[in-house]
């Protein structure tokens, strides 16, 4: 048996997994604990944790490949990362559309939850936009992270390119990308509307990849990990305090400079096109989270209870596709549930604690698919000498078909 042994990094998974836990409470319809989730007191949000590190998980999962296969395998792996990514955007998109018709359909909750999110157009003209989700040329509201991830990875290639020929071009057109998504540059999320529509896709990827490259950079070496100095961590925390005033809404307007600064200065944070005040706040997070967790991360490795809750959210963190999917659709379902129930605060607990045991039960579950037990078990029986496939049974070194011995991922 040949044992693949994948070196992860805790700090990774544990802040994936973080990630996870505020975006399944975000996308809950009126959840009141979003009152209390980092986007309200600051210009960033779990959107820019949840892609910077999915592109350090792509250093460090497609990086390996570039260098160890060549370019056009790499470039291979990639496409086939993406066609997975794009059969789970269309899968979320049904099973949520389905359920929101059957929860309309039921007549017991009071909110049109097909309305909610403006998927009409998808049902009285199925056959234009049909073809609009399979080319993504329609992206509806709520379902546009993933098609932002598929462009973005489409890039790795390109970007892995330029970094061979000198790191600084790699650099630079990424910036340049993002410069051109601030001057407008961006997708069409309603091509095919009977009524012409000039919606763009939310979350424009030209804008959104620096982030992601930020990460990828970082993990690959592109770019050099910040030193820890006093300095720098004073400034960090400075940009962070500061940025409260100007976005928390029970104090931006409270005087007239930060409801000016929100109102003339928008374009400085804005989400579609990744204004520089969200990469400049989310830096200064990032920095600061890096730190305290120390060398390796060394300060997440405890004991007791602590060591516990480490552990289940970077067991979430690893398996971040399989628990966004899964929380994309859930968070329709809660949110109908907390509107029905009041959105009092006993509710609210209930609701968020559910999604958070559901969201917990699919990362393990899709760790425990991914151990492929059903190959240990064959292997411990081919140990044994015992025969497992055919019709008659029949000692392995004897006669009979032969099975290659499957590789097995140990994941830690």
């Amino acid at each position: 048996m040949t044992t693949v042994a994948k070196v992860r990094d805790l700090r990774l998974d544990f802040f994936r997994g973080i990630g996870m836990f505020i975006i399944l409470i975000a996308h809950i319809t009126n959840n009141p604990w979003t009152l209390w989730i980092p986007a309200r007191f600051g210009f960033s949000d779990a959107t820019e944790m949840f892609v910077f590190c999915s592109g350090m998980a792509s250093a460090i999962a497609f990086g390996a490949v570039f260098r160890r296969a060549g370019w056009v395998l790499g470039t291979l792996r990639i496409l086939q990362r993406i066609w997975q990514v794009y059969w789970v955007h269309l899968g979320v998109f049904f099973v949520a559309l389905a359920l929101m018709l059957t929860l309309n359909a039921t007549g017991v909750f009071p909110r049109d939850e097909v309305g909610a999110l403006n998927l009409y157009p998808f049902l009285t003209d199925p056959g234009a936009n049909l073809l609009g989700l399979m080319t993504l040329t329609y992206v509806p509201n709520y379902f546009d992270i993933l098609p932002m991830y598929l462009v973005i990875l489409a890039l790795i290639p390109v970007m892995v390119a330029l970094a061979r020929l000198h790191v600084g071009l790699a650099v630079m057109a990424s910036l340049a990308l993002w410069a051109l998504a601030t001057a407008g540059m961006n997708l069409p999320a309603e091509l095919w509307f009977t009524k012409p529509s000039a919606r763009e896709w939310f979350f424009n990827p030209f804008a959104w990849q620096l982030v992601f490259f930020t990460g990828f950079a970082l993990m690959a070496g592109w770019l050099p990990a910040p030193p820890v100095r006093r300095g720098l961590v004073w400034l960090a925390a400075a940009v962070v305090v500061i940025s409260v005033p100007f976005a928390w809404h029970k104090l931006f307007g409270t005087f007239e400079l930060g409801r000016e600064f929100r109102r003339d200065w928008s374009v400085l944070f804005d989400k579609q096109h990744f204004g520089v005040l969200r990469y400049v706040h989310f830096l200064a997070l990032a920095y600061l989270a890096w730190v305290a967790v120390g060398p390796g991360g060394e300060r997440l490795r405890q004991t007791g209870w602590l060591a516990w809750g480490i552990a289940l959210t970077s067991r979430v963190g690893q398996q971040s596709l399989a628990v966004f999917a899964t929380s994309m659709v859930l968070a329709r379902g809660l949110g109908a549930v907390l509107n029905l129930w009041g959105g009092g605060p006993l509710a609210a607990l209930v609701i968020n604690l559910a999604g958070f045991a559901v969201i917990i039960g699919v990362a393990h579950l899709a760790a425990y698919f991914k151990a492929q037990p059903w190959a240990i078990s064959a292997q411990r029986a081919r140990e044994a000498g015992v025969a497992t496939v055919g019709p008659v049974a029949a000692p392995l070194t004897g006669a009979g078909p032969a099975f290659a011995k499957p590789d097995i991922e140990v994941r830690p």
